[in-house]
């Protein structure tokens, strides 16, 4: 599309000039396939937009503006999932052509944005991505960054310009920044690692893969310490359930106490959600709780069914977290449960404690299809420990002698911990049966091929996802 438009120069250059400094208005589109190898070229169909950094470094002129607005269009009309490599340096202030003073009615932005929601946008970044490069980025669902990638609002020549002092491309938003505070969601090495990982990522969208292998299921009996107080690796959890090779993690470096990641069981695409005992113990802090949301948007745009693996011991408390927003950033896991039209399963590992533990459960430990527990699960309204210092704190303040307030103490913990096990839980139905670990992945598939195919309600607003 568009291969012969030159840039909107031609009242300070001469057509001989523009066809060679400007070939395509330094913006390559068009359409192909992808993954048609595993799932036919009509499920495999996409839109691929690349700016071309050796065409006035990758800026955005007029014309190839009006290339966007074209091929943008297409992909809304024929529900094209967009692959962006968006190297480049923003908006070009030397174009002569066209009419207006400022250029800010052009509808670029808009029809990206809204193509939120309605399918798969992916962003590749390589180098510098800086100003209006970088605000279509911020718009993906998924945004892939090399190494040696950079990417801000704006590049050093705005900043230099707007007095905030002189920096080098290498200093703002490089990739160590970018993926701590998780506007990359997946990091990679080099820009073919970019274009493996973006593969792997339409895939899940694409539909349901025949060709499977799982890892020895026996395996999961061993995955969680018997001792309650020790931790386990949630990653060898995750690798022993899903397909083998099928798990993609997104924001791996951001919001840490929740592992987000795409997955397959029994071949079938799923977003999952996972409680990390080694941060914070499970507990779950603003950024996890923003992370987790947005997955769930992503999850429910797509029709994706969610699995979460629960181990928690509830919402992080404190002044600290509470100086992030925590009570508003959390509960936005609450209200996006509560939107969700896509099954939802729950698998309880360990700790399922106050509201954190509902969170994990779409919102309640009945909202899920199914909501099942391993033996190790233990269940409170809060944390043990904190349960018992609350609750019998007058009792404890009457014992003097230390090792008798101790003994009190350990004993009430193992009294409410046996109260709470997972088989009296069940025994309330307030989950839905106790299961041994190794059959999770059976409960998983039985699941997926119990739900009737999503319903296609009208929605009275258009669904998108959250850029955060």
């Amino acid at each position: 599309y568009g291969s012969l438009i030159l840039a909107a120069q031609r009242r300070r250059r001469s057509m001989e000039d523009l066809v060679k400094m400007s070939p395509a208005d330094g913006l390559i589109t068009g359409i192909g396939t992808v993954n048609a190898d595993k799932f036919g070229e009509e499920k495999a169909r996409a839109m691929v937009l690349s700016y071309d950094f050796t065409v006035f470094a990758g800026t955005q002129g007029a014309m190839n503006h009006k290339k966007t607005d074209r091929v943008l269009k297409i992909a809304e009309d024929w529900k094209l999932p967009v692959v962006w490599f968006a190297e480049g340096g923003g908006g070009r202030p030397g174009d002569t052509d066209s009419p207006g003073v400022a250029g800010l009615d052009t509808p670029s932005f808009l029809k990206f944005a809204e193509l939120s929601g309605l399918v798969p946008l992916v962003s590749i970044v390589s180098g510098r991505c800086f100003a209006g490069n970088a605000a279509l980025v911020g718009c993906s669902d998924v945004i892939i960054a090399t190494a040696n990638s950079n990417i801000g609002m704006g590049g050093p020549a705005m900043i230099e310009g707007g007095g905030l002092g002189v920096y080098a491309p290498e200093e703002i938003g490089p990739i160590g920044v970018q993926t701590k505070n998780g506007v990359v969601d997946i990091a990679v090495e080099d820009e073919a690692e970019a274009v493996e990982a973006a593969k792997k990522y339409l895939s899940y969208f694409q539909g349901p893969l025949g060709d499977w292998e799982e890892e020895d299921q026996r395996l999961l009996r061993q995955a969680i310490p018997e001792n309650r107080l020790r931790v386990y690796d949630i990653y060898k959890v995750i690798d022993l359930l899903a397909d083998k090779g099928s798990v993609l993690e997104l924001r791996r470096d951001f919001g840490i106490g929740i592992v987000t990641a795409l997955v397959r069981i029994g071949g079938k695409p799923m977003g999952l959600i996972a409680n990390n005992p080694k941060y914070l113990a499970g507990a779950i802090d603003a950024p996890a709780a923003d992370k987790a949301a947005r997955f769930m948007q992503l999850c429910e745009a797509f029709g994706l069914p969610v699995l979460s693996l629960c181990n928690t011991p509830g919402f992080m408390v404190g002044p600290d977290v509470e100086a992030d927003a925590q009570v508003r950033r959390v509960s936005r896991m609450f209200v996006t449960a509560a939107s969700l039209t896509v099954p939802f399963f729950t698998v309880v590992l360990r700790k399922g404690y106050g509201l954190g533990a509902q969170a994990m459960a779409g919102g309640s430990f009945h909202a899920p299809f199914f909501n099942i527990s391993w033996p190790t699960g233990e269940f409170g309204g809060m944390g043990l420990e904190g349960a018992v210092r609350l609750g019998y704190k007058r009792e404890m303040e009457a014992i003097e002698d230390l090792e008798e307030r101790e003994a009190f103490f350990q004993k009430m913990v193992a009294k409410y911990y046996e109260n709470g096990k997972a088989i009296n839980m069940a025994s309330f139905l307030e989950i839905d049966e106790v299961i041994d670990p190794m059959e999770t992945r059976r409960w998983v598939m039985r699941g997926l091929a119990s739900v009737p195919p999503r319903r296609e309600a009208k929605p009275k607003h258009r669904p998108f996802i959250d850029t955060w």
